[in-house]
């Protein structure tokens, strides 16, 4: 995801999350937290290899948890129908702020009256925004073909079988590993360990400074002056000033 700043990120974020968990808390009934913990921005370096990472990444999502053999055969929502087969991701979007306000209203609608449709559009990675449809499009099969040729290797050599489609829609909503993986998440993902130096050098200065900002606040100094791309306690979002264009 691609945004102009951190405050759009966390606007987004913010309404994305809390609506999906509010859909799943209306299907299963749960009253508790959907999400286990909260949401984590990491920040994915401009090297070509670290995009493509993480595109890989997400691609293997179903093949890498020996839960179905290829991609494609994945039954819930996925990247790979749309990149490679050209397939719209289409979705329902239910306005429940519309019907609030018809109940409030004592008005009686069907379960669709305030649902529209919606498509995702996917943007190209950034390194491979130069290229044409046809050639990004054959570099996502070629990693396809590696991600499910790699996970049948493993399977061979473990015995291990997968799920399959069937039994990854037998699971309920309440199901839970066994051993859920509960290792941190990355600041950073980057490819050379330069670009990572780098990167967590940039995240330093920058805390520093929002530290040294706050402490200065907090000692009654109303002219402390916070980074750029932060959120002060208590105040706006600190961002760069337009460029103005003068004739």
């Amino acid at each position: 995801m691609r945004v102009d700043d951190a405050e759009q990120l966390a606007l987004f974020m913010g309404y994305f999350a809390s609506n999906p968990a509010r859909e799943v808390a209306r299907l299963t009934g749960w009253t508790d937290k959907i999400w286990s913990r909260r949401y984590q921005a990491i920040v994915v370096s401009g090297e070509e290899a670290a995009q493509i990472s993480r595109l890989e990444y997400l691609l293997a999502h179903g093949v890498k948890e020996g839960l179905v053999k290829h991609i494609r055969d994945w039954p819930g929502v996925h990247c790979v129908h749309n990149l490679l087969d050209e397939r719209a991701i289409e979705g329902t979007w239910f306005d429940r702020t519309q019907e609030y306000l018809a109940r409030l209203r004592s008005q009686s609608f069907g379960p669709r009256q305030f649902a529209t449709s919606e498509t995702v559009t996917l943007s190209p990675l950034p390194c491979w925004k130069h290229l044409s449809p046809e050639v990004i499009r054959q570099r996502i099969a070629a990693l396809v073909e590696k991600i499910e040729n790699e996970a049948a290797s493993q399977r061979a050599a473990s015995g291990a079988e997968v799920l399959g489609a069937a039994g990854v829609r037998a699971q309920t909503a309440l199901d839970r590993p066994v051993r859920p993986k509960k290792s941190p998440a990355p600041l950073f993902h980057a490819f050379s360990r330069r670009v990572r130096r780098e990167l967590y050098e940039a995240y330093h200065q920058f805390l520093g400074a929002f530290r040294d900002a706050a402490e200065k606040w907090k000692a009654g100094d109303r002219n402390a002056r916070f980074p750029l791309g932060s959120f002060p306690p208590g105040l706006p979002f600190v961002r760069a000033l337009p460029l103005c264009m003068a004739g």
